[in-house]
């Protein structure tokens, strides 16, 4: 008689359990801030690792709904949310998942503050990050532009922490004609008597939005174009609109579905239709490509920690499932080829953590005005980087965490394989890969300039004393260096074939900048008798740090080749 069954991989407390999280926050913050906000911290580890992950598995076949239609015929165009995000919502207000970053005591470290408890929080919450992160783009933006009736009417509900008068916001963007083109964009913009919103100025807007990922939001910002504007990007405006009317009424939307996705199945994309949906500008007319530049620095950044986050997760699931699983006689903890493989993944995690939240430690100092002007361009640099490069690794990861259990990894009612679909949209989401090493180039300048990035390793390898980690942040300068060298020997004479290499000098730019990350923190930890970063970070060198080193074949070659 078989009566064998496999126990099922479990969490604990997510913050305690967390090394790379404690040892980082040890490290980056001072003592008084790290005192007063570890309590909330482990809180959130508990939350992470108890009732919402469980939570979450037992909601797991609950997919929003949209209901269309009143029982008397009326078009309603309600979306019914799982229980995973009901609770979210309650939670990201109470626990100041936005407000973190803007009302807190602690200068430019309430960043790290916000961002290490989204880290926690995303893994169990099916995404509800997605609304969160253009919650908080939508605040910084409106904030940025100084535009005073729109701060007074929308952020203080977009901060709250009270889950009455927290709002969430949408960023409306994408449209049938382009994804990554905006300047495509076809929606318009009427101009109407009166202003709306506590604005001088109203306008009603026209255009079907082909992917909004926060249709349940209670606002948005969005780019049409107003009638008699040019074409393309520079002729588009920035509005600001609300979902709803005062008296209730929906804001002339209409959802017309939800989108069937390969992932984030419990986020409600949708479908809509602006007809005639009230709305104000945010920054004057035109250029609104550049006025919504403030939001997608900021959802980029959660975009990357998004990714770091469920690496974490898939590496904690796959770890415990290691202990429980016995195979030839032995746990696969006992198993060297399995730990191997186990090590590699850790490894590429511990890099990709310390990239995000050097984005984050930045953004914090840009807002706080600590800053000088090479953090500023840093910054600029780090952002596109940053998103791209932890994307790319957390889909790459979380494919051999599913392999990690084997048969089990591929069937639904475990709850594993929804961790490989959610990852594959962070690539996609804020820009694709190809689009944000472009990014990077703009970033460059006409002067083919990344002495920011290029000083950035020198200086984090002056903070290596031990001679196997100076040897390794030497290999992460020498890398940087001969990237640098390549765009302003290339770029001049051969624009065509940087944009050909410009995903492998991205990915150079961004593993390099995660090798010398984490040297400093190794040596940092090893002076508390740590050596776990070091060996992170050895092996992380092991996987390669220069894709750009890797010459690909002639525009020819690869024209015949990519299109038969």
């Amino acid at each position: 008689m078989d009566d064998f069954f496999q126990e099922a991989p479990s969490l604990g407390n997510q913050y305690d359990g967390d090394r790379v999280l404690r040892g980082y926050l040890g490290r980056a913050l001072p003592v008084d801030v790290m005192a007063a906000v570890e309590p909330e911290l482990r809180e959130m580890g508990e939350l992470g690792g108890g009732e919402l992950f469980a939570l979450q598995l037992a909601d797991r076949l609950n997919e929003p709904r949209l209901v269309q239609w009143g029982p008397w015929g009326q078009r309603v165009d309600g979306i019914e949310l799982t229980q995973v995000w009901k609770r979210a919502a309650t939670l990201a207000a109470e626990k100041g998942l936005v407000a973190a970053g803007y009302d807190g005591p602690h200068g430019r470290f309430g960043r790290i503050h916000q961002f290490a408890l989204v880290y926690l929080f995303d893994p169990s919450t099916d995404t509800y990050t997605c609304p969160l992160a253009m919650t908080d783009g939508a605040a910084r933006t409106l904030l940025d532009h100084g535009n005073g009736p729109l701060v007074e009417r929308a952020v203080a509900h977009l901060t709250s922490r009270d889950p009455a008068q927290a709002w969430t916001s949408g960023q409306w963007m994408t449209e049938r004609t382009g994804g990554s083109d905006v300047g495509l964009s076809q929606t318009v913009a009427r101009p109407l008597d009166g202003g709306a919103y506590g604005a001088d100025q109203a306008f009603s807007l026209y255009g079907t939005k082909w992917f909004t990922s926060a249709a349940t939001s209670q606002m948005a910002l969005t780019l049409a174009r107003p009638d008699g504007e040019p074409p393309g990007g520079r002729g588009l405006t920035l509005f600001y609109l609300e979902t709803a009317l005062e008296e209730g009424r929906a804001n002339h939307i209409r959802v017309n579905r939800l989108k069937d996705k390969l992932g984030t199945r419990k986020l409600p994309t949708a479908e809509l239709t602006l007809d005639g949906t009230i709305a104000t500008p945010v920054a004057g007319i035109g250029n609104g490509i550049r006025n919504i530049a403030p939001m997608l620095n900021i959802t980029r950044t959660w975009n990357a920690v998004a990714s770091i986050a469920a690496m974490r997760r898939g590496l904690a699931l796959a770890r415990d499932y290691a202990e429980r699983r016995v195979q030839f006689g032995a746990p696969l903890s006992q198993k060297p080829l399995h730990l191997d493989t186990l090590a590699g993944l850790a490894a590429e995690f511990e890099g990709a953590f310390h990239l995000a939240f050097r984005a984050v430690e930045l953004l914090g100092k840009v807002e706080s005005g600590e800053a000088d002007e090479r953090d500023q361009r840093l910054l600029r640099m780090l952002t596109p980087v940053t998103k791209l490069t932890t994307a790319k690794q957390a889909v790459r990861m979380l494919s051999e965490v599913i392999e990690c259990f084997g048969g089990a990894g591929y069937v639904e009612d475990t709850g594993l394989p929804r961790l490989l679909r959610d990852a594959q949209v962070l690539p996609i989401w804020e820009g694709t890969t190809n689009v944000l090493s472009l990014d990077l180039l703009r970033a460059a300048g006409k002067e083919l300039d990344l002495s920011p990035l290029t000083s950035e390793v020198e200086l984090l390898g002056a903070e290596v004393e031990d001679a196997d980690l100076a040897t390794m942040a030497q290999t992460a300068q020498s890398t940087m260096r001969r990237a640098a060298a390549w765009l302003r020997e290339k770029a001049p004479d051969d624009q065509l074939g940087v944009e050909a290499s410009a995903r492998r000098f991205a990915l150079t730019v961004g593993r390099s900048l995660e090798l010398a990350l984490l040297c400093r923190q190794a040596q940092w930890s090893r002076r508390r008798g740590d050596d776990r970063p070091a060996h992170a970070a050895a092996r992380f060198l092991g996987h390669g740090i220069e894709p750009l080193a890797v010459e690909g074949p002639s525009r020819e070659a690869t024209a015949a080749l990519a299109m038969g």
